[in-house]
């Protein structure tokens, strides 16, 4: 059985049902980031659930250093343990063993490193990560992947990505023994496969060529939105994509503002996530269709307007700009929690659009006019 289905393409634009364990995911999605298994900004999985999020993104690393991955297995899996009853996705913890760790070994059994929270030296390597994913029984396991700079050497991209693909093919075989072995909490863990290669054209290329061979659940774009033009993120994109399995989603990690979502999808892709619509949320600033917003500015103390007049989220049928701009003077929590939410809402809204906007073969339009409103100017 394939589980994902193709329901409409507009040009290169993707609709299509994944259906998993935990659900069907409509795609396109933007998948909300609960890094230690939560939303930064105090925002529940309740709160998810009214703001219409499919997918939920926590980290190998993270959660393996603390509470520790056999504590959430022990407490019944990562969705038992956050109360969430939807499809989750665990990053391998690859990113960050190589941009949190100022000192590290890279070999070909894995990674050894000192944990940023307590300094104890860690392992990490192909086996060790699906251990940590499968003890979390996440809905979609990603593969542990080196992440090197965009500005490596061509040389050492090659083999980076080289040890990627050999990585790839251990972690796929350890998730298969995991999920034939008794006691297991998800025996129907799925696996996504990452691309690398920096923003070499060829070794994108080649490297893509090399995992759509090998079967497997989805496939992953890593390595972008890390200090490359975005016009050398598409380029990569238009490159790639088309030679993945056309019958796999596809997701590009870590990317990021609405127009990159939008970008994104006319080539080809499926899956997003980001930090950026909570980070920036908890600072005050806020997405509209209108352009984004700094709830910060003195301009909003008398403001009764919601945050977007044209939006549906709980916090603009309920509160002003005035009060979330006094929110945040006073320092009350509250402020980062109303613009978290309206921001992930944003976002999420914004998907639905999209896929409406395929189903009626009309992308192009909708992205031109989306586009067209961010870019006004802050509100």
């Amino acid at each position: 059985m394939n589980q994902y289905t193709l329901l409409k393409t507009d040009g290169m634009a993707k609709r299509a049902h994944f259906d998993t364990v935990h659900g069907t995911i409509e795609t396109p999605v933007f998948m909300n980031v609960g890094t230690a298994a939560a939303i930064k900004g105090a925002v529940s999985t309740y709160d998810l659930e009214q703001i219409g999020t499919q997918v939920e993104l926590s980290n190998t690393y993270h959660l393996h250093v603390r509470p520790g991955d056999e504590v959430v297995r022990d407490m019944g899996g990562i969705r038992k343990f956050m109360a969430w009853n939807r499809p989750v996705l665990t990053d391998s913890g690859g990113f960050q063993v190589f941009s949190l760790a100022k000192l590290r070994q890279i070999k070909e059994e894995g990674v050894s490193f000192r944990s940023h929270i307590d300094g104890r030296r860690i392992v990490m390597g192909p086996e060790e990560s699906i251990q940590i994913q499968s003890n979390l029984a996440s809905t979609i396991a990603m593969a542990f992947d080196e992440c090197p700079s965009s500005v490596a050497e061509k040389s050492y991209i090659e083999q980076s990505v080289d040890r990627t693909t050999r990585w790839l093919e251990r972690c796929k075989v350890k998730i298969d023994e995991l999920n034939a072995a008794e006691g297991t909490l998800n025996p129907e863990q799925m696996l996504f496969g990452i691309n690398q290669g920096g923003i070499y054209p060829d070794i994108r290329r080649a490297h893509a060529r090399q995992i759509a061979q090998m079967d497997l659940d989805g496939y992953a774009i890593g390595g972008l939105a890390v200090g490359e033009t975005h016009e050398e993120m598409y380029e990569i994109l238009e490159e790639t994509v088309p030679l993945l399995p056309q019958d796999k989603p596809v997701y590009l990690m870590g990317v990021g503002t609405p127009q990159n979502i939008l970008e994104g999808v006319e080539r080809g892709v499926d899956f997003f996530d980001c930090v950026y619509p909570s980070r920036n949320g908890r600072h005050g600033h806020v997405y509209t269709n209108h352009g984004k917003m700094n709830l910060l500015n003195a301009r909003f103390e008398r403001d009764d307007r919601p945050l977007d007049e044209t939006c549906d989220c709980p916090v603009c049928r309920r509160f002003s700009r005035s009060y979330i701009h006094h929110l945040f003077k006073a320092k009350e929590m509250l402020a980062m929690r109303l613009c978290v939410i309206h921001n992930l809402y944003f976002y999420n809204h914004m998907m639905s659009e999209i896929r409406e906007a395929i189903e009626a073969g009309r992308f192009a339009e909708y992205k031109k006019a989306k586009i067209a409103g961010m870019e006004e100017g802050e509100v």
